[in-house]
Order: structure tokens, then C-alpha cells, then sequence
């Protein structure tokens, strides 16, 4: 969701997510996890957490059943901040013709495309 100044209809932050629906094997009541994915953010008027708090809740507003983010970059405080339960750390992702040694998930920033 882009978000406009005032002033001059200029774009100044940008938040967006996409959505991967899970199936749920045998239970009963609940057939399927709507999950929603952090995919690109700017935040040029607002902190980050403040954009990806915003995310959230319209998340929420979009009866996503949970919120998923990669914690590259610089991301992992701001996640702290807005309660992010960790993951089990086991996302694997294979980057063709990349060579280098192990890195830190703040060491690492990724454009999925």
C-alpha cells in the first residue's frame, strides 16, 4: 500500500505482501492457513516498524490468519519490537552461480522477483 504526502501526491512509503495459502490435513473445522508474506517495503516518511506495524494490520483487516517476514538485512529489531515469533531458521534457498562463505541473516539482502 503506497502511502501519499500531502504536499505534492509524491509517494513516500511503500509496504506490500503477497498471499500463500496452506491446506490443514485432518482437521475438522479449519480447511485452510491463510498465511501473508512481507515481500518489498520503503519507508521514507515512517520508521520501518511503524510501516511494517501497518502491514500487519492491514493484514489483519484482510483476515490473514498469520504474518510471515525474512529477518534480512537489518529487520530482526523491528521484529523484536512488533513481538514476531522466530521460525525454526531452516529456509533454504538455492542462489545459481553464488559462491561464498556462510553469512548472517543481517549480512544477506535478497529481491525476490
Amino acid at each position: 500500500m503506497p502511502k501519499f504526502q500531502n504536499q505534492n501526491g509524491k509517494i513516500t512509503d511503500l509496504v506490500s505482501f503477497y498471499s500463500l495459502p496452506s491446506s490443514v490435513m485432518g482437521h475438522t473445522t479449519h480447511k485452510t492457513i491463510f498465511a501473508a508474506y512481507l515481500y518489498y517495503y520503503v519507508a521514507g516518511s515512517v520508521s520501518v516498524k511503524q510501516l511494517i506495524n501497518d502491514a500487519l494490520i492491514l493484514a489483519n483487516q484482510e483476515k490473514f490468519d498469520v504474518f510471515n517476514a525474512l529477518d534480512l538485512m537489518h529487520n530482526e529489531k523491528v521484529f523484536v519490537d512488533l513481538k514476531f515469533g522466530k521460525g525454526d531458521g531452516n529456509l533454504q534457498y538455492y542462489l545459481y552461480n553464488w559462491k561464498c562463505a556462510d553469512m548472517n541473516a543481517n549480512q544477506i539482502g535478497l529481491v525476490l522477483q
